[in-house]
């Protein structure tokens, strides 16, 4: 019988291998993929969140326990998609225009998708307009602007305005983050919330996305 807690500590400890050749013995044996998420892989990002937290992990260890997520996902987000599974919630992610960091974004678009969302990424030195026809396109719940430099914090608010012209602020939640991003800041610019970490921001997510 596959081994649930297996699939657990390879996520946990970031062993891609691991993660995926658990998956496929779960399949093999007919465990519902939904479940598996759920029940396992999900809960397992959620412990690497926490240790995140304790600062027992740092972000190496994120990272590789995102990428261990990610081998189990290729496996069972076919088969999801198949049985109509909705995922938790679909979510428009980029760095904004000027700005070309991506390690943050990429940490929590990874955090994200391990957390059960469905993530859209745009990349970086993403326009307002981009992320306009994104939501217009991919209908998310939510979007996530990112920033790593003081002088590209003004494109979140641009991007914010563009969507505020196009009609479409009240269609979706909107996250920030970025090492010079602040609370305060969310607040001025009409953000719908604000993380300063990779772990927070699925929290906040999941908390924007049940509104």
């Amino acid at each position: 019988m596959a081994d649930m807690q297996q699939l657990y500590t390879a996520i946990v400890d970031g062993n891609a291998p691991a993660a995926r050749a658990a998956v496929e013995d779960a399949l093999a044996e007919g465990i519902d993929p939904q479940t598996l998420l759920a029940e396992t892989m999900i809960p397992a990002m959620d412990e690497v969140g926490r240790l995140f937290e304790t600062n027992e992990y740092f972000v190496p260890e994120l990272l590789i326990a995102a990428r261990a997520m990610k081998a189990g996902l290729e496996l069972i987000r076919p088969l999801l998609a198949e049985a109509g599974t909705a995922p938790v919630g679909r979510v428009v992610i980029g760095t904004v225009r000027g700005d070309l960091h991506d390690i943050g974004k990429n940490l929590v678009a990874a955090m994200l998708e391990g957390g059960g969302f469905e993530v859209i990424d745009l990349g970086v030195d993403v326009a307002p307009d981009r992320f306009v026809d994104a939501i217009k396109s991919k209908e998310p719940q939510l979007v996530c602007l990112s920033a790593l430099l003081t002088t590209t914090m003004p494109g979140m608010k641009t991007t914010i305005e563009a969507l505020k012209e196009a009609g479409i602020r009240d269609r979706v939640k909107v996250l920030i983050g970025g090492a010079p991003v602040t609370q305060r800041y969310a607040d001025e610019i009409g953000a719908d919330g604000f993380s300063d970490n990779a772990s927070g921001a699925v929290r906040m997510a999941r908390s924007l996305a049940a509104a």
